[in-house]
């Protein structure tokens, strides 16, 4: 095996599981406190009376903060009104975030029916990312770069070669072991990025494949946690740890980060889920109060699914007729509980404490 230098192909990326021991003191101790953090996060989305109610609007995100990773950045109200209104945007940031989301459902699906992440689901991911037929990488150059041009890591080239690296991991997940499923999804996100099978769309695919398998080990029912803010927020560490186990083999400090990934985004996703459940039962009982005729179960959760509703959300729920409805989201709005906005020639209705909720970091 050839040492590892940036500038050549590392066509010698080593296979999985590593052959040091990452089941030392201070992983199993944080393994510990981020699975106890995840679970939390589960059992209080499971127990929800409609678990499915806020995964659009966590999707999306999740999609939001990963494709800014990759410095595509949207603004939530672009976002959100691009998904609701009729008009279609010409925002491209708007519409790769939201082809990501896709993506992401996707393979959600995709694993009720094989339960099993494979080299061809995270093809297919890509290629709903990238709303193209790209495959794996076949021509030779794939440099990575930092701002400046310099490079910093050359991947494995050539197609059979990644594809034998991608047969490994495929193994490495499906494959029953003693590992911890946190450590190994720890060693699989990196193996994926430094594989870096495609020209375009790795780390978003790879983070997609971290929701897919917590959801994979039964370890969030409901994959509803948006791990990318976290990156976002530690993004040169992020890269640098990476690093770190390319060139020093350092898993222990790759480990450590992934698992307080999982422990601080699963406590700060149970807070925010705490939060809009509050909201959300306060203006069910004041709307009740204030629009006795309005109130109903349905549209205060026609409310909460995402921040941004209109008219014909009311009617698909059959609320009423277009007039009434329409009356219903005037009084709402008369008495502050939305606010309205337009977009092209449709009229949208922002729950804007609940955006308040979702933009606090």
């Amino acid at each position: 095996m050839t040492a590892f230098s940036k500038d050549i192909p590392y066509n010698d990326l080593p296979l999985l599981p590593p052959k040091q021991d990452l089941e030392i003191i201070a992983v199993l101790r944080k393994t510990i406190t981020a699975s106890r953090a995840l679970s939390k996060l589960n059992g209080a989305i499971t127990n929800l009376p409609n678990p499915s109610l806020f995964l659009d609007t966590i999707h999306l995100q999740e999609a939001k903060a990963s494709s800014e990773i990759e410095n595509i950045i949207t603004t939530n109200d672009d976002l959100y009104q691009a998904v609701v209104a009729d008009k279609k945007f010409d925002n491209p940031a708007a519409k790769e975030v939201i082809s990501y989301k896709e993506a992401l459902w996707y393979g959600l699906e995709h694993l009720e029916k094989k339960p099993y992440i494979t080299t061809n689901l995270c093809i297919e991911i890509v290629q709903r990312i990238k709303q193209n037929t790209s495959g794996i990488r076949t021509t030779p150059g794939t440099t990575l770069s930092t701002s400046k041009g310099e490079t910093i890591y050359t991947p494995p080239s050539g197609e059979a070669i990644i594809r034998d690296k991608l047969a490994n991991l495929e193994k490495f997940l499906n494959e029953q072991s003693n590992l911890d499923p946190l450590i190994k999804m720890a060693l699989m996100h990196y193996q994926f990025e430094a594989i870096h099978p495609f020209s375009d769309g790795n780390g978003r695919t790879g983070r997609i494949l971290l929701l897919l398998y917590l959801k994979l080990e039964k370890l969030l029912d409901i994959p509803a946690i948006y791990l990318s803010e976290y990156i976002i927020k530690h993004k040169a560490a992020y890269y640098k740890k990476l690093r770190l186990v390319t060139e020093k083999e350092d898993w222990e400090g790759w480990v450590l980060y992934m698992l307080d990934m999982i422990e601080t985004t699963a406590i700060k996703g149970l807070k925010r889920l705490e939060d809009i459940i509050f909201l959300m039962e306060r203006m069910s009982t004041e709307v009740k109060d204030k629009l006795p005729n309005a109130y109903s179960k349905e549209l205060i959760e026609i409310l909460f699914r995402l921040p941004y509703t209109k008219r014909q959300h009311l009617i698909d729920e059959k609320l009423g007729t277009p007039k009434t409805v329409g009356n219903y989201l005037r009084d709402l709005e008369k008495e502050g509980f939305l606010k309205s906005v337009k977009v092209g020639k449709e009229k949208l209705y922002l729950n804007y404490k609940l955006m308040v909720i979702l933009e606090k970091h």
